[in-house]
């Protein structure tokens, strides 16, 4: 569109598929997931949140806004145990506080002592996990089960 000498564009941003119905078969098995292990892990913490959201995300496993909501994704149902385990205990970490800050680890580290392990085999899955999406999405946890399990501890 034209306005004097302003030309005004239209972006376009491409959207890549979703996924719509491989995040629908497995968002109610990732709620009930979530749901188990949050009970186990925060009896030692005892922290307060307000909401817990499953989501298909692309780049991240979890988060936890300011307003104290924890976001988890779908593709956890994926993981082996001891991963999610890692996750859910670094996100509810990061209600007491919002950061990566040494107090931050030193509170992971309260509930797993090897999280680092966990945390470099996370981050090698998520690295192959595009590869994952351009390929198809892995229909069982063995897929990225093997892929963890390549990383040395």
């Amino acid at each position: 569109m034209k306005f004097g000498w302003f030309v005004k564009r239209r972006i376009v941003r491409r959207r890549r598929p979703t996924n719509a119905k491989h995040y629908a078969e497995h968002k109610e098995r990732a709620r009930i997931l979530v749901h188990e292990r949050l009970a186990h892990w925060n009896q030692s913490y005892n922290f307060t949140y307000k909401r817990v959201a499953i989501r298909n995300q692309r780049s991240r496993w979890g988060s936890c806004s300011t307003n104290q909501n924890l976001n988890f994704n779908y593709r956890l149902v994926f993981l082996p145990l001891e991963l999610v385990d890692y996750v859910i205990v670094h996100e509810l970490c990061h209600l007491k506080h919002c950061n990566h800050g040494e107090e931050f680890w030193f509170e992971v580290e309260k509930q797993i002592p090897d999280y680092k392990v966990h945390k470099e085999k996370l981050h090698v899955i998520s690295r192959n996990m595009q590869e994952y999406m351009q390929a198809g999405i892995p229909s069982s946890i063995q897929q990225i089960s093997q892929v963890s399990a390549t990383v040395p501890t």
